[in-house]
């Protein structure tokens, strides 16, 4: 009896040992179920039961990160295209609103401002809203771009003259001199007494006082006339004391000069790479380099220079010629590039275009027979404006060894 009670003594206290641990190991699955879950176990993207490396999410991170950037990039230029459709529809509503008003005042520089007529005023405004001055045109071929006439206080250099004459006109006819002085003078007008809506601020001289503008002050102009709308002037002022230019635009929709635009130009830091495809003509590049010495170096010097030299013969001279010009001026800022094949412009100019890696840079494709001056390379940096093709020209006016002048310029929709 005794043993009896014994054996159904150690089963009830294994029975309830079993209970024991059957809760805790159920208090215990409880607890894991309920826990927050911490950083350091949280869980990664991928396959359950695959181990990844730190590659992989850096990998997985930085395409997220670009898709992000196209993202915004996208949305960035989505806003500055709406910006820039609800700034026209601005300016043509308040266009509109000032043609309904009574007196409008037109702009005319042969004396005091003039009241026009509001239909007079609404013609001469569609006439330039017209013209290429305001928007491009699409031309059926080369031969339907209108040319610009280039001019100075004494010349005017003429393409319709032709290559087989000199397209220097001097003395300028008594017509075209008034009509020209008109508009040197509006240009004037404009500059020294500049509207709220010119993006200019007024300058001060050494002692405070207002700087104005005068005749003197003309560095060249550009005309052209398209036959049913009216003509198009590009004027450049430059005071020699101040590193900027003032570059105004005017149209004259056949009635009074109406100002379009006036700006202030910053060409400081603008560099110019000068590419030179060249084989054998070492004798040129002699006379060539002593150009360049004395306008690039001596003058300019905001000027890079790339040969792109084709064949062997005549390569160990041009390397002593650059070499010469590196130990006398102090010079280093140039790159030869030597190829051994056939001489060919086209790809020589696109080699030496592509070895440019330094940022930002205007590149004037140049031949060793060709003679510029320092205008003619602020000429170039005028006439062109990086990173837009708003209101990009193409300017070419090459003073060759036998004294011919040309002188070209491409509208912007090209």
């Amino acid at each position: 009896m005794p043993r009896r009670g014994l054996i159904l003594h150690t089963r009830t206290h294994w029975l309830l040992l079993g209970l024991a641990l059957l809760c805790s190991l159920v208090l215990f699955m409880y607890l894991l179920e309920c826990a927050p879950q911490t950083d350091g176990n949280a869980s990664l993207p991928g396959v359950v039961g695959e181990n990844y490396g730190k590659e992989y999410y850096q990998a997985l991170l930085q395409e997220q990160e670009e898709h992000y950037q196209t993202r915004a990039t996208s949305l960035k230029r989505q806003i500055a295209q709406l910006k820039q459709e609800l700034q026209e529809m601005s300016e043509k509503m308040r266009s509109l609103q000032e043609r309904k008003n009574i007196g409008a005042n037109g702009i005319g520089y042969q004396g005091n401002k003039e009241q026009a007529p509001s239909d007079l005023l609404e013609f001469l405004h569609s006439q330039i809203d017209k013209a290429e001055v305001s928007i491009g045109a699409k031309l059926p071929s080369e031969y339907g771009v209108i040319p610009f006439e280039s001019f100075t206080l004494m010349k005017v250099f003429q393409l319709e003259m032709g290559l087989t004459r000199h397209p220097e006109e001097k003395p300028v006819r008594k017509d075209k001199r008034d009509e020209l002085v008109e508009v040197i003078e509006a240009g004037l007008e404009v500059i020294n007494n500049p509207d709220e809506d010119d993006e200019q601020e007024d300058e001060e001289g050494p002692l405070g006082e207002k700087l104005i503008f005068n005749e003197n002050d003309f560095i060249e102009g550009y005309y052209r006339t398209e036959r049913d709308k009216g003509t198009q002037y590009e004027l450049f002022f430059k005071k020699a004391e101040l590193m900027e230019y003032r570059h105004v635009t005017l149209f004259r929709p056949f009635g009074p000069l109406m100002k379009v635009k006036s700006e202030m130009i910053d060409i400081t830091r603008s560099i110019i790479n000068i590419i030179v495809p060249l084989a054998e003509r070492t004798e040129a590049f002699v006379q060539f380099m002593q150009n360049f010495r004395d306008v690039c170096i001596h003058q300019d010097k905001k000027i890079h220079l790339t040969v792109v030299y084709f064949g062997k013969e005549g390569l160990s001279k041009v390397k002593s010629i650059l070499e010469s010009v590196t130990s006398e001026s102090d010079f280093h800022n140039y790159t030869l590039v030597s190829l051994n094949e056939e001489f060919n412009r086209g790809r020589g100019l696109n080699v030496g275009a592509r070895t440019w890696d330094k940022g930002e840079v205007l590149m004037f494709f140049c031949d060793v027979d060709i003679y510029f001056s320092a205008e003619f390379l602020n000429s170039c940096r005028l006439n062109a404006e990086p990173g837009s093709q708003k209101g990009f020209w193409l300017l070419a006016r090459f003073w060759l060894w036998n004294d011919l002048s040309v002188s070209v310029r491409f509208p912007d929709h090209w």
